[in-house]
C-alpha cells in the first residue's frame, strides 16, 4: 500500500468521523434498529450438547449412527448402579422393585427399562418354551431368594450387565425413546414385553431426536426418584452419557455465566483504573455485549445452534471487542487532551471532542480495519473443519468479528459524540503518562540498541517451547472435565472398576439377503466373535462383555433341551435355528427386535467397554471390523457404530481438522499481512511474533501435560486473532513513523508511545479477565482461561520486544529497504 493510497484512506475514515459527529443521533437511530432485529431473534437460539451434533450431517459415521438408531433405537443408556451389602434381603430387593416401579411410572420419553426385577429367564418345562421376568414369582421365603441369587449368578447375560460378580452390585438400565412420542415399553435384553408398538408408518418428518431439554428432563426426573431411595444400605450411583452430558451442559452453562460476568467486572475495574474515564469503561462495554447479543442473534437466524466448544466465542469477542474499542479510545482521549488543554469553553471542548474522533478513525481505523479482516478471515479457515461446532464457531465468529468491527468504527464515534467529556486536567495525570512514557520508551531502546541479546533469548525460549511443543497429546475425555468429587464422575468412575464399562460400542453386520442369519456357520462366527472380543485387554481399554444373537439363540437352544448346560450353543442345523427364533417370538417376548431387523437379515452385536479416552477409540473400533472380517468375511456388510464410534470420529476428526484449519489461518493470514503491510518480506518477518505465542501456548501444554481436546484446540483461533491485532497496529504505526523519521529506534518508540498503551491496556484487561477461568469448576474451562491468558501475554512480549528486534537487525544487516514508500 503506498504512501498517497494510504493518506487518502486514513483521511477518508477521518471524513467518516466527522460525518458520524454531525449526524449522531441519526446514527444511533439506524443501529439501534439493526440491534433491536438481531437481538429479538435470541429466544430462538437452540442448544445442542449431544455427541451427534459434533459431527455434520453428511459425516458418513453419523449417516451409519442414524441408520442404527432408526433400527434399535438410542444405544446412550442411563445406568443406575447400586451398592448394597447384599441384594437378596428382603428390604433390598423390595426397595430394587419399588425404584424400578417409580422409574418405569414417571420417567417421560421413556423406552425400555431393564434391572434384575424383569430380567429375561428363558427356560424350558415340560418341552415349553417359557420366556418370563426373573421375579415374576417373588420369593417369599429364603430359599426362594437363595435360588433367584443362584439364577441370577450364573446366567452370563445378566453377569456385568445386571449383577456384578459378587452380587453386591445391580444396575437398572434406563433407554429413552430415540424419537419421542411413540409410547412406553420395557427393555429387551430382560424379557419384558411392549405394551405399544412403534408407529413405523409414522410420516420421517415427525421423527425428530430426543432433544437436549428433553434429555435434561429426562436425567432431573431420574435423578429426584433415585434420591427417594438412596441411603447407606442403598447407594445409588447414576452413570451413563445422558447424565454426564446433562451435568456438563449445566455446569458449563453456569460456569460460563458466573465467569463471564466475573471477566467483565475485572475488565472494567481494570479499564477505569487505566482510563481514570467512566466512558472509558462504559463504552468498551457496551459495544462488546452488543456486538456478542448480536452475534447470537444471527445465530438464531441463520439457524446455528449453541453447542459445547461453540462457548468460548462470547470470550473470543470480548477480546476482539475490547482490544478495538481500546485502541480507538487511547488515541482518542490522548488527542483529546492535546486538543483541549488551553481552554475549558463548552463550545471549544466540543470542537476538541469532534477533532478526537476524526484525528482518532484517521490515525487508527485502517488499522483496526485490517485486524478485524485478518481475524475474521484466520477464523474463516475454519468453516471447513470436519467438526461441526469449529466449523460452525470459523462462521459465526467471523461475523462477530465484522459485527464488532461496524460497532466500533460506526456505534462508537456516535457514542462519544453525544455523552459529555471532558480533557482530564492535573499533575498525577501528567505524571502517570510521564511514567508510561519512560517504560515503552525503555523497552524500545533495550529491543532496537541490542537486538542481538533479545533474540537470542527469544530463540532460545521458542526452542523451550517448541520442546514441550513436540510433547502434546491429543485427548477428549468429558467426564474428566468434571471435578474428582461431583457425583457423576464418580458414578463413571465406579461403573468402569466394578460393572467393567460404562460405555458401549455397536457393530452392525447385514449379511444382504433375508433370512440370512438362519445360517449356522454366520451364528458359530457371532458366538466365536463373542469369545474373542471378550478377551481384548489393551490396558485402560478393555472389553467388559459382549451381547450378542448369538447369546439369545444359545439361551433359547439350552431350554429347549431341558435346560441342560451342554445345550449352551449354537445348533447345527439351519432350520432348527429358525425354528427356534420362532419359539421364542412365540413365547410373548418380542426382544429379538432388539437384536434382529424384521427380515431376519442384519443383527448388532454389543460391546461394553470403560468409558476412557476418545483418541483410543479410533485403533480399537478398527481392530473391531478387521476382526469380523475375518471371522464372517467381506461378504457381510460391517459396520461399527453407537456412541463411542461418534466420539472416536470426532477425536479423528478434531486432529484432522486442526492441522488443516491452522495451515490455512497461518497462509491466508500471511498473504493478507503482505498485502496489508505492502512488502513481503516486512510481511512474513510479521508473521514470527504472531506464531511465537501459538508455539509458546503449545509447549506449556506439552510441559504442564494438557491435553489438546475440543476447547483447547480452539485457543489456537484466539492466539492468532490476538497476536495478528496487536501486530498489524505495531507495524501500521511502525511504517509511518519510520518512513517520517528514517529511524529504527526513533520509530519505534513512536509507537510504542503511541498505540503501545493500548496495546498494554488490552494486555492488562484481557488477560487479567481470562485468569478468572482458572478458578471454574471445569477443568477445560480452567485449561482455557489459563492458556487464554498466557497466549495474550506472549502476543504482546513478542510485539513489543521480538518485533522490534528483528526490525533493527534485519535494518542493520540491509535485508529491509528503507520505506520511500509504503
Amino acid at each position: 500500500m503506498t504512501t498517497a493510497l494510504r493518506t487518502r484512506v486514513e483521511n477518508g475514515f477521518g471524513q467518516f468521523g466527522n460525518l458520524v459527529y454531525r449526524r449522531a443521533w441519526i446514527v444511533l437511530l439506524f443501529m439501534l434498529c439493526l440491534i433491536l432485529g438481531l437481538v429479538s431473534r435470541i429466544p430462538g437460539l437452540k442448544m445442542d450438547t449431544s455427541t451427534e451434533g459434533f459431527l455434520h450431517p453428511e459425516d458418513p459415521t453419523l449417516i451409519a449412527y442414524d441408520r442404527f438408531r432408526e433400527q434399535y433405537g438410542r444405544d446412550e443408556l442411563i445406568l443406575l448402579t447400586i451398592k448394597t451389602p447384599d441384594l437378596f434381603t428382603p428390604e433390598a430387593l423390595d426397595r430394587l422393585n419399588r425404584l424400578h416401579q417409580a422409574l418405569r411410572e414417571k420417567t417421560p420419553y421413556l423406552d425400555d427399562i431393564t434391572s434384575l426385577i424383569n430380567a429375561r429367564n428363558t427356560r424350558g418345562a415340560e418341552g415349553e418354551l417359557i420366556v418370563e421376568d426373573l421375579l415374576e414369582r417373588w420369593p417369599e421365603t429364603e430359599q426362594a431368594r437363595e435360588e433367584v441369587r443362584e439364577r441370577a449368578l450364573a446366567n452370563p447375560l445378566y453377569r456385568n450387565m445386571l449383577i456384578s460378580d459378587d452380587g453386591t452390585i445391580t444396575t437398572i438400565v434406563i433407554k429413552t425413546d430415540a424419537y419421542p412420542g411413540k409410547g412406553t415399553s420395557e427393555d429387551v435384553m430382560a424379557g419384558f414385553e411392549d405394551e405399544m408398538q412403534p408407529d413405523a408408518a409414522a410420516p420421517e418428518a415427525e421423527r425428530v431426536p430426543l432433544s437436549d431439554a428433553q434429555n435434561s428432563e429426562v436425567v432431573e426426573v431420574v435423578r429426584d426418584i433415585a434420591a427417594g431411595f438412596d441411603s447407606d444400605q442403598f447407594r445409588i450411583h447414576l452413570a451413563g452419557s445422558p447424565v454426564v452430558t446433562d451435568v456438563l451442559k449445566r455446569s458449563m452453562v453456569t460456569n460460563m455465566k458466573r465467569f463471564m460476568l466475573l471477566s467483565l467486572a475485572i475488565i472494567s475495574l481494570l479499564l477505569f483504573l487505566l482510563f481514570r474515564r467512566l466512558s472509558g469503561v462504559f463504552l468498551p462495554v457496551v459495544i462488546v455485549l452488543l456486538s456478542l447479543l448480536s452475534t447470537l442473534g444471527l445465530m438464531a437466524l441463520a439457524g446455528v445452534p449453541f453447542k459445547l466448544p461453540t462457548q468460548i466465542m462470547p470470550s473470543f469477542l470480548l477480546a476482539v471487542g475490547v482490544g478495538a474499542s481500546v485502541h480507538l479510545l487511547a488515541v482518542f482521549y490522548r488527542r483529546l487532551q492535546l486538543q483541549a488543554a488551553d481552554s475549558g469553553l463548552p463550545q471549544q471542548a466540543s470542537e476538541a471532542k469532534r477533532l478526537g474522533i476524526v484525528y482518532a478513525l484517521g490515525h487508527s481505523g485502517l488499522a483496526i480495519v485490517m485486524t478485524s479482516l485478518t481475524t475474521a478471515a484466520g477464523l474463516a479457515s475454519f468453516a471447513g473443519a470436519q467438526v461441526a461446532p469449529v466449523s460452525d464457531l470459523g462462521i459465526v465468529a467471523a461475523a462477530g468479528v465484522i459485527i464488532s468491527l461496524i460497532y466500533t468504527l460506526v456505534l462508537l464515534p456516535a457514542l462519544l459524540s453525544i455523552i459529555p467529556l471532558k480533557p482530564q486536567h492535573g499533575e498525577r495525570e501528567k505524571k502517570r503518562h510521564e511514567r508510561f512514557d519512560r517504560l515503552m520508551i525503555t523497552i524500545a531502546d533495550i529491543s532496537t540498541t541490542r537486538p542481538k541479546p533479545v533474540l537470542v533469548v527469544s530463540a532460545l525460549v521458542l526452542a523451550v517451547g517448541m520442546a514441550g511443543a513436540l510433547q502434546v497429546r491429543f485427548s477428549h475425555k468429558p467426564a474428566e472435565w468434571l471435578p474428582l468429587s461431583n457425583p457423576a464422575r464418580i458414578a463413571t468412575d465406579f461403573v468402569n472398576d466394578n460393572m467393567r464399562g460404562a460405555s458401549t460400542v455397536e457393530v452392525v453386520v447385514d449379511t444382504g439377503r433375508e433370512n440370512g442369519l438362519y445360517e449356522p456357520d454366520f451364528m458359530q462366527g457371532l458366538a466365536r466373535l463373542n469369545r474373542e472380543i471378550a478377551t481384548i485387554d489393551q490396558g485402560e481399554l478393555y472389553v467388559g462383555k459382549t451381547l450378542s444373537l448369538a447369546d439369545v439363540l444359545k439361551e433359547i437352544n439350552q431350554a429347549l433341551n431341558e435346560n441342560r448346560l451342554s445345550h449352551y450353543r449354537i445348533p447345527d442345523r439351519r432350520d432348527l435355528i429358525a425354528q427356534e427364533f420362532l419359539l421364542f417370538e412365540n413365547s410373548g417376548s418380542d426382544d429379538l427386535e432388539d437384536f434382529v431387523d424384521s427380515q431376519f437379515r442384519q443383527t448388532r452385536f454389543t460391546i461394553k467397554m470403560p468409558w476412557v479416552d476418545s483418541v483410543l477409540y479410533g485403533p480399537f473400533m478398527e481392530e473391531l471390523k478387521q476382526r469380523f472380517l475375518a471371522v464372517l468375511g467381506d461378504a457381510n456388510d460391517i459396520f461399527v457404530t453407537g456412541m463411542v464410534a461418534l466420539l472416536g470420529r470426532t477425536m479423528s476428526a478434531t486432529i484432522e481438522s486442526m492441522k488443516q484449519s491452522y495451515l490455512i489461518a497461518i497462509l491466508v493470514i500471511s498473504l493478507m499481512m503482505i498485502l496489508l503491510i505492502g512488502n513481503i518480506r516486512i510481511g512474513l518477518i510479521s508473521m514470527i511474533p504472531n506464531l511465537a505465542p501459538i508455539i509458546l501456548t503449545l509447549g506449556l501444554m506439552g510441559w504442564f501435560g494438557i491435553p489438546i481436546d475440543l476447547f483447547t484446540m480452539l485457543i489456537g483461533s484466539i492466539a492468532i486473532g490476538l497476536a495478528v491485532d496487536d501486530t498489524i497496529h505495531f507495524m501500521h504505526n511502525y511504517r509511518r513513523y519510520h518512513h517520517d523519521t528514517g529511524d529504527v529506534r526513533e520509530a519505534v518508540r513512536n509507537t510504542l508511545l503511541t498505540t503501545g498503551r493500548a496495546m498494554l491496556v488490552t494486555t492488562v484487561v484481557l488477560s487479567s479477565g481470562f485468569f478468572l477461568y482458572m478458578f471454574a469448576t471445569l477443568s477445560n474451562l480452567s485449561n482455557f482461561g489459563l492458556l487464554t491468558g498466557f497466549t495474550i501475554i506472549m502476543a504482546l512480549l513478542a510485539d513489543f520486544f521480538l518485533a522490534p528486534a528483528l526490525l533493527a537487525q534485519l535494518h542493520r544487516s540491509h535485508l529491509i529497504a528503507d520505506d520511500s514508500d509504503y
